[in-house]
């Protein structure tokens, strides 16, 4: 059932993307009277799922889900049908249109993309509001489970000020993301201010160490199960919450792991917090330092109650949502830009994190959230816009740039140097392709 929710998420939001992509091409073509002999959904390699021919237009669904596409008539494009090209134009092929027409028609597909991850994000920002914490109220600090970060120079217990510049005023999950693409982090640690600069291969050591988290809140002791061989069973319940150990008080997780390590093989007095009573217990260590347990999770309203943190809600009117959503927008696009601009960067490694369908598909979770889902399917239009904004001859990008050139210069590129830089683009797409699933391969192999 897990994998069905997690596939039907993928192909909606796909298919989203898709139909409002290319409809972005087929609603200006049709303005501008140009002929759209195909409107596709998936490809239709050889066969097509469904197809009905509405006026002069096909419309179908193909097999293979990795895309869509319109096909208008009078432009060289990846169906590299030479032989239509090869007559007199006719006032009906995009070939026809004057350059600003063309220009548009191109442009349709990722105005319609940016247009799409606004909407999402004002009506996000409206139905859902904004759910963090004030920075402020992180009183100890942050929690660093990666050594990577660790040896980057960020600790456990440090306060994050600012992010290249920029100061931190609520924690959210993104604060991880941002850390990842910045260059320059200021803690507070021990009242004092530290500038920890970050190595440009950051990324890179992120992606090999393959712990997603950079930093995360810092969490109670929480029993949620035991081991098989666990000597515990009898003193621990599920929910028990650790709260001293030899006396000394402990509150984080990370405090109980050091102490636990400093007692290997070991019996140690401990208190826990079970039913809002404090019980006391005699606990086994064992040879790792460890306990033989889960760690368990609690909800937010009881991390309130217990005093970890004090989390904040903001809800928004309808009106008060469009700037909201719009700085949301504005926010991810430039964050994408960044980590496109480090893929492309071979010094931060970051390429190692590129992948294709597999990653995309495993962004969704296994469990519905339409608040998750409208999220992703955001971020994942702003991704699709940019991408085919790059300058790659068969990307809308690369009909683009002849275009501009068109209009610039005076001069139109022959059909036949367009089929050729077509040709280009194509086996550049069919390499990033390759490259992309092959990362999916790769770590689905060796378990990364």
């Amino acid at each position: 059932m897990e994998i069905v929710i997690k596939l039907s998420q993928f192909l909606l939001s796909l298919s989203i993307l898709i139909i409002l992509h290319e409809l972005g091409h087929f609603i200006p073509a049709k303005l501008f009277k140009t002929r759209v002999e195909k409107f596709y959904l998936f490809f239709d390699v050889k066969y097509s799922l469904f197809k009905k021919k509405i006026g002069e237009t096909v419309y179908g669904i193909g097999w293979l889900p990795l895309g869509g596409y319109v096909k208008i008539a009078g432009m060289i494009d990846e169906s590299m049908d030479k032989e239509q090209m090869q007559g007199e134009a006719q006032p009906w092929e995009f070939r026809s249109k004057p350059a600003w027409q063309r220009l548009i028609i191109m442009l349709g597909g990722v105005t319609v993309n940016f247009i799409l991850a606004f909407i999402i994000y004002i009506g996000m920002a409206y139905a859902y509001g904004d759910f963090y914490i004030k920075n402020e109220d992180i009183k100890d600090g942050i929690w660093v489970t990666n050594p990577v970060v660790e040896n980057a120079g960020i600790q456990t217990g440090d306060k994050i000020l600012s992010i290249d510049g920029q100061k931190v005023d609520k924690f959210v999950p993104s604060v991880s993301l941002d850390i990842l693409m910045s260059k320059q982090v200021v803690v507070e640690r021990a009242g004092e201010e530290k500038t920890i600069t970050l190595p440009v291969n950051f990324i890179g050591k992120i992606l090999d160490e393959n712990k997603k988290n950079v930093i995360t809140l810092r969490m109670p002791f929480v029993i949620g199960g035991f081991a098989d061989d666990s000597k515990n069973k009898e003193q621990l319940k599920t929910k028990d919450i650790l709260v001293s150990l030899n006396g000394n008080p402990v509150k984080y997780y990370d405090e109980v792991k050091s102490v636990l390590e400093a007692h290997k093989n070991q019996k140690i007095n401990a208190t826990v917090l079970r039913d809002n009573k404090e019980t006391p217990v005699t606990l086994q260590v064992d040879k790792e330092g460890k306990l033989g347990v889960g760690l368990g999770t609690l909800q937010e309203d009881n991390l309130e109650k217990l005093g970890y943190y004090k989390f904040s809600k903001e809800s928004y009117g309808f009106f008060e949502s469009f700037p909201i959503g719009i700085e949301r927008g504005v926010t991810q696009l430039g964050n994408y830009w960044k980590q496109l601009k480090a893929i492309f960067n071979p010094s931060t490694g970051a390429y190692k994190g590129v992948g294709g369908f597999a990653a995309i598909y495993n962004v969704f979770p296994d469990t519905w959230s339409w608040e998750t889902f409208w999220n992703i399917t955001a971020l994942l239009s702003i991704m699709l816009g940019v991408m085919n904004l790059l300058p790659i001859p068969a990307l809308d990008g690369g009909h683009v740039m002849f275009l501009l050139y068109e209009m610039i210069s005076g001069k139109t590129p022959s059909d036949k140097f367009m089929e050729r830089a077509q040709l280009v683009g194509f086996v550049l797409l069919i390499s990033l392709l390759l490259f992309a699933n092959g990362n999916d391969i790769y770590k689905a192999i060796v378990g990364k």
